[in-house]
């Protein structure tokens, strides 16, 4: 079973992704904060992490930063989802091993579409 990681504190976009996700035929893993993130992510070893950039108590950048510094963590696929959409915000979050960025408000389309794409190109067949 595919396993996603979702990693945001907005309750209305949690549910919307995790309904999205779901009518595909995922799996999700809900964290709220970033505080223990990295490390519930690392055990969990979801195949996909949608990740918000501005969460409670550390942020996505850190979050993203500490998955990449495991190895455990190296190739698993990051969306970061955020309503911050400046280039030095897109920026920081390749820097910080984002693979994806996306700006908030999606399409859900869009959003399917890309997890898609990067859960093929993850795991090529």
């Amino acid at each position: 079973m595919t396993i996603i990681s979702i990693v945001e504190d907005e309750p209305f976009i949690v549910e919307a992704l995790s309904y999205l996700f779901e009518l595909e035929g995922w799996a999700v893993h809900i964290l709220r904060d970033g505080a223990d993130a990295a490390e519930q992510i690392l055990e969990q070893q979801p195949a996909l992490i949608v990740l918000d950039y501005m969460l409670p108590n550390k942020s996505g950048i850190t979050v993203a930063r500490e998955v990449r510094g495991a190895e455990a963590g190296e190739t698993i696929p990051i969306l970061m989802l955020t309503a911050k959409g400046q280039a030095k915000d897109r920026q920081l979050a390749h820097l910080s091993g984002v693979t994806q960025f996306m700006t908030k408000p999606f399409a859900n389309a869009e959003l399917v579409a890309s997890v898609k794409e990067m859960l093929q190109n993850a795991n090529p067949r």
